[in-house]
């Protein structure tokens, strides 16, 4: 089967998928194994140096023999050449790379050639009143839409667009959609309820400091999923 058509099919099938969370930001084996605990299907480790929950591609390889068995997530931002062969070189499953709305469709290309299509997840920093351009679907598996913020690439901490991403959700439902930003035990199921959202990331709404998560507020938030979700079925 081509690339494309591995895509197009993992489309149809996501169609029919049940609801999925990551949890992002995690820097410890102790952090992994609570999301593990609490039904995450994937593992979020941010590369951005600038961030509090950085961790390293070196200490991510270290860890990797000892972490739960779920899907493990690269979260970088507009990654140059050294950085995506760590990142290759690391042994993560898929990649979450953020970017300015405005980077030139050629760079958009290279990471999906080089991380494989399949395996990218697109989180665009997209300001007020800009949508997600068709163009990108067929490079990427899934997008990404968090709060938008002028001098940050996610991890504000603050509640997003969910009418946005609602809109996004019913004019292309065959694309893969998550949706992140401010999310917590509180407001999630508000969040699914109004966005509709079949993907969620979690990452400071469920820490009891930067990169140090809480067993107890994780598991308030998988269990409020839970509810939402039960309510839609």
């Amino acid at each position: 089967m081509t690339l494309s058509g591995e895509m197009s099919a993992g489309r149809e099938e996501r169609l029919q998928e049940r609801f999925r969370l990551k949890v992002c930001g995690l820097t410890s084996l102790r952090d992994a194994r609570y999301a593990e605990q609490c039904g995450a299907d994937y593992l979020g480790f941010i590369l951005h140096r600038r961030s509090p929950r950085f961790v390293s591609p070196e200490r991510f390889f270290e860890m990797r023999p000892a972490l739960p068995p779920q899907k493990k997530v690269a979260v970088v931002v507009e990654p140059d050449e050294e950085l995506l062969g760590e990142m290759l070189e690391a042994g993560f499953d898929f990649f979450q790379v953020h970017f300015r709305h405005t980077v030139e469709p050629a760079l958009l290309r290279h990471w999906s050639t080089a991380l494989r299509g399949e395996r990218l997840w697109l989180a665009p920093k997209l300001p007020p009143g800009e949508d997600v351009p068709e163009a990108w679907f067929p490079l990427c598996a899934a997008v990404m839409l968090d709060t938008f913020s002028p001098d940050k690439f996610g991890g504000t901490g603050e509640v997003g667009d969910w009418a946005k991403f609602a809109r996004h959700r019913v004019r292309y439902p065959t694309q893969q959609w998550i949706l992140a930003g401010g999310l917590g035990p509180d407001n999630i199921g508000e969040a699914v309820r109004a966005s509709g959202a079949r993907f969620v990331d979690v990452n400071s709404g469920v820490e009891a400091a930067p990169g140090v998560k809480d067993l107890r507020k994780l598991e308030r938030f998988t269990a409020e999923l839970a509810r939402a979700r039960a309510a839609l079925a």
